[in-house]
């Protein structure tokens, strides 16, 4: 079904869900270290990667930020850590899913089929302008005036999904479920840390808005200045 990456340092755990995935379909190959599952990455070209994030040589999560900047692999984060304060950061790096230990390969399976749906049904679009705004959703590229915005992958997620729906209301469970892939809950405080920064990127406040326009109660929404 799949060829499939799987970074993962614990041996009992890498041999059994190898062999699992196997048996459901799918095309394993694996890694014990960061840096040879990044080789893997590079040289294979997977179809998605599953990793883990207590690795021997480097933690999973900077091992998720060098691949980003590299290659838009799915990658699903799989791993004993259950906090808010492990998972938030993660996926915000650009983990497509999070998955907790101990789960069993078929639950792996279903995540990898629905990680890989989402990104089969991501087709390229055009750029989208909001007045002086441009994102880009090819090059991963937004524009203010001209001038290129230095946003984090999850900054430029939550501005894409508002400038497509440009004018509209969008709930913060909206954001939560739709960009952070958590339909089953989540910190709305995320989607604020994450709209205050875009705010401060775009050179506006709260308070003095020119693209992101809090309705109270609501949600936010995009438009264009006046």
């Amino acid at each position: 079904m799949a060829d499939i990456l799987l970074i993962e340092d614990d041996v009992t755990i890498r041999t059994a869900l190898s062999r699992g995935l196997r048996d459901l379909g799918h095309a394993v190959s694996s890694s014990p270290t960061a840096l040879d599952g990044l080789r893997l990455a590079v040289q294979d070209r997977p179809d998605l990667i599953v990793l883990d994030l207590g690795l021997p040589d480097l933690d999973g999560a900077e091992l998720l930020r060098m691949l980003r900047a590299v290659s838009r692999v799915p990658v699903i984060v799989a791993t004993a850590r259950d906090g808010d304060a492990e998972m938030v950061p993660v996926l915000d790096a650009g983990a497509d899913d999070y998955v907790v230990k101990p789960y069993s390969a078929a639950q792996l399976d279903a995540r990898i089929r629905a990680v890989l749906r989402r990104a089969a049904d991501a087709t390229p679009e055009e750029p989208l302008r909001v007045g002086g705004l441009r994102v880009d959703p090819r090059a991963r590229e937004a524009r203010l005036d001209g001038a290129t915005l230095d946003l984090t992958p999850r900054e430029f997620d939550v501005l894409h999904y508002l400038a497509a729906r440009a004018g509209e209301v969008v709930t913060k469970r909206e954001l939560l479920t739709e960009v952070w892939q958590l339909p089953y809950g989540g910190a709305d405080k995320t989607v604020d840390v994450h709209l205050s920064w875009l705010r401060r990127k775009l050179g506006e406040t709260a308070s003095e808005p020119r693209y992101l326009h809090t309705v109270r109660g609501v949600g936010v929404k995009l438009v264009g200045p006046s």
